[in-house]
């Protein structure tokens, strides 16, 4: 089995240490920075599977790191995972609309983190070969792609996964709960605001009126 690569970028050089230790023991190619600007460098020369941002990072902070990966389509299939030692909720906000998949607290329990990893990969898209066309937006899950109206259109993992959920149940309602289950799982803990961030990505990129609210309960894709 071909050795996973996780780059690990933090300014405290503990949590480097700790985080290094650890994913070594896990059998991962580890990767580390210290800065922003190092990151950036440091991702494009070995294109990790796994990406850990500090959001306080000189040069750089992680945010701003993470939306210029994902502005990059060799980062596409990356995880990407925001560490804060902030616990407000417009840090985990920004994290997501910048393209995170997933969001840790610090201090950081490793267990937790590992779990979280563990399912992320275990809920990779391409692990399904299915597509689904509807009022003229492509969906190939197999290949990872959106179309809409002939133009591809790059989307972050988790928006991408919110999208076929709520396709492959057109002009059904999906349950806020439902979606939390499904894209992110019961062990991981993500405040409200994210299912709205995403949704309103998602409009902004496939056209506004594909996704409908319905007030108090979920969204639908609306289809013929």
């Amino acid at each position: 089995m071909e050795q996973k690569r996780i780059l690990i970028a933090d300014d405290e050089k503990d949590i480097l240490e700790l985080l290094e230790y650890t994913f070594q023991k896990e059998g991962f190619e580890v990767f580390l920075a210290s800065d922003g600007e190092a990151t950036l460098k440091a991702a494009r020369s070995v294109i990790p599977d796994i990406i850990l941002l500090d959001i306080m990072m000189p040069k750089m902070d992680g945010i701003e790191v993470c939306r210029n990966l994902r502005n990059d389509a060799r980062f596409e299939d990356s995880i990407i995972i925001i560490l804060t030692a902030r616990g407000e909720e417009y840090s985990e906000v920004a994290g997501f609309e910048a393209g995170a998949d997933d969001y840790v607290t610090k201090p950081v329990k490793l267990r937790a983190l590992l779990q979280r990893i563990d399912t992320l990969q275990r809920r990779g898209p391409k692990q399904v070969a299915e597509s689904i066309v509807l009022n003229g937006v492509v969906i190939d899950r197999e290949k990872y792609a959106v179309i809409v109206s002939g133009e591809e259109v790059k989307l972050p993992r988790k928006e991408f996964e919110l999208l076929f959920l709520l396709a492959s149940n057109p002009n059904k309602v999906v349950t806020r709960d439902r979606i939390f289950e499904a894209i992110w799982g019961r062990d991981v803990i993500v405040v409200d605001r994210t299912i709205d961030v995403h949704i309103r990505r998602l409009r902004a990129k496939i056209g506004d009126d594909l996704i409908q609210t319905v007030k108090g309960v979920g969204y639908k894709f609306v289809a013929p």
